[in-house]
């Protein structure tokens, strides 16, 4: 007996807005017993530019979660809390490796009602923390978005985060769609299989052309010196100052250090759902393409990559078992495959897979632009300066200035790491790259083969992800050629199977 499609309303997710709250974030929590959670969020830009956060925070008395009531409330209390204790440990010349119980106690216990790790999230920054400008547009458009909590009160960093929630909002209708295609497929409809997936391929492209507009309102620059070592979590960050992690101070006399993946668009669910109901498969990177199993339903591809299991543990549980169980149900890829014969649904399910190669294209340019290249200035810069003024300030965006020249990259060749941590941009690259390769491999089609395994040359191009081989880290990195350590969102990035392959957390 086939298990049941999973009902949307059983895992808290929306049919129109998809992961994202089918009930608006709250703008501020209702109970005044919380207003001083609110003020210190209300303030925390100036706080953290005064450096006076940490003595607000240490005199904040321990307030009892027993106020929250409706899952909005709790929302917003873990929203609030994660940014009041990401700022705590990051704001000052060197990181906390302790927050006080004034955040640990409630974010420990809010963290566990929501399921959630008690740190800055996906969730807590994206999901839980936009507000739309008029009630009557919708959230999908970037003009209508707004932030509820910032680090910084940049537009820079308000812009990286909406860019994310309109996505979100956008790809949402995908989720009903996908799961409704499911169940054709179950009934040998292929007429309605194909629909859902035009429709699909179709909101793929907007997604595309949303992630495209990343760079209107959010300097590289900015983002790299002054968002991203917020974003940071607790998970080997020794470089960037927390050798053991954060100890969370709850009373119990008993506190142990813990090491937490901090903020990454990789805790999306959205993404990792459009991989299983596609059927791809992700290996472990620089793991070859092996013979085909057969598949039924019920068997889609397992995620064999650490780390996608590792982000899933940073969704909001009810999000996490959605997608175990959309795993459960999955096959598209098998139906189609059944159905070689039948050239419109085949075409259909190779346009999916072509949009969704090209969604992750266009991430690597924003990679290249955001990460890899402003990293190389930084390095470029340090060694300008003197000794002192690079010590002065210790986190993750000053953590690459410490890395001797070299140190991240694998110049054997042969697929085998180096014994030093890290990578360089060859690596991280190549890592992405492999992601998208591997989003083409289950074309049916033999022209769709041809066309997502095509190398796209772009060597002499003037554009951020292109140029000679040994002068930048873009499409194609076919060179060994010395890279700059590229510290992630939420750590260094790597490509080390034991930890997951995006981010070295």
């Amino acid at each position: 007996m086939l298990p049941p499609i999973p009902a949307l309303a059983d895992y808290g997710i929306s049919p129109t807005h998809g992961f994202l709250p089918d009930v608006l974030p709250l703008t501020r929590l209702p109970d005044p017993y919380y207003n001083k959670w609110e003020a210190i969020a209300a303030n925390l830009q100036a706080l953290i530019l005064s450096k006076r956060l940490r003595g607000v925070v240490d005199r904040l008395p321990v307030l009892d979660t027993i106020g929250l009531e409706h899952d909005a409330e709790w929302r917003r209390a873990y929203s609030l809390l994660s940014f009041m204790a990401h700022g705590y440990i990051w704001s000052g010349d060197s990181p906390s490796d302790r927050l006080p119980p004034s955040i640990a106690v409630p974010l420990l216990k809010i963290s566990e009602h929501l399921e959630v790790p008690p740190v800055a999230t996906y969730a807590a920054v994206c999901l839980w923390n936009f507000k739309p400008l008029f009630m009557d547009e919708d959230i999908d458009n970037l003009e209508n978005l707004a932030t509820l909590s910032t680090f910084t009160g940049a537009i820079d960093e308000s812009w990286f985060y909406l860019v994310s929630v309109a996505m979100e909002a956008r790809g949402a209708p995908i989720i009903p769609l996908m799961l409704t295609a499911i169940a054709a497929a179950r009934e040998d409809d292929a007429a309605t299989v194909t629909r859902c997936l035009h429709t699909f391929a179709e909101r793929l492209d907007d997604l595309t052309t949303l992630l495209q507009r990343m760079h209107e309102s959010c300097d590289p620059k900015i983002f790299y010196d002054r968002i991203r070592p917020f974003l940071a979590g607790s998970k080997n960050m020794a470089d960037a100052g927390l050798p053991h992690g954060v100890i969370y101070e709850d009373g119990s006399g008993k506190e142990e250090y813990r090491q937490y993946s901090g903020g990454s668009n990789a805790q999306s669910s959205l993404i990792q759902f459009f991989d299983i109901v596609l059927g791809i498969e992700h290996r472990p990177t620089g793991e070859k393409r092996g013979r085909s199993q057969e598949q039924g339903e019920g068997h889609a591809p397992a995620p064999k990559h650490n780390f996608l299991l590792e982000m899933r543990k940073y969704m909001p549980g009810p999000h996490a078992r959605f997608l175990n169980h959309v795993q459960s149900v999955a096959n598209i890829r098998e139906f189609v495959e059944e159905h070689r014969d039948d050239r419109s649904l085949c075409i259909a399910y190779d346009a999916c897979l072509a949009m969704l190669r090209a969604l992750r294209d266009k991430h690597i340019a924003i990679v290249t632009r955001y990460i890899v290249l402003p990293s190389k200035e930084v390095r470029t810069r340090s060694r300008s300066r003197s000794p002192e003024a690079v010590r002065r300030k210790v986190n993750l965006a000053t953590a690459s200035r410490q890395q001797p020249p070299g140190i991240a990259l694998d110049t054997r060749g042969d697929g085998k790491k180096d014994s030093l941590k890290g990578t360089g941009g060859t690596a991280l690259i190549s890592f992405l790259k492999q992601a998208r390769d591997e989003t083409g491999e289950p074309a049916v089609e033999a022209w769709a083969h041809r066309f997502m395994s095509r190398v796209i040359r772009t060597e002499g191009q003037n554009d951020f992800f292109a140029g000679k081989p040994e002068e930048g880290a873009g499409l194609q990195v076919a060179s060994q050629t010395e890279e700059a350590v590229i510290p992630g969102l939420a750590a260094s990035w790597t490509v080390d199977d034991d930890v997951g392959g995006i981010c070295y957390y």
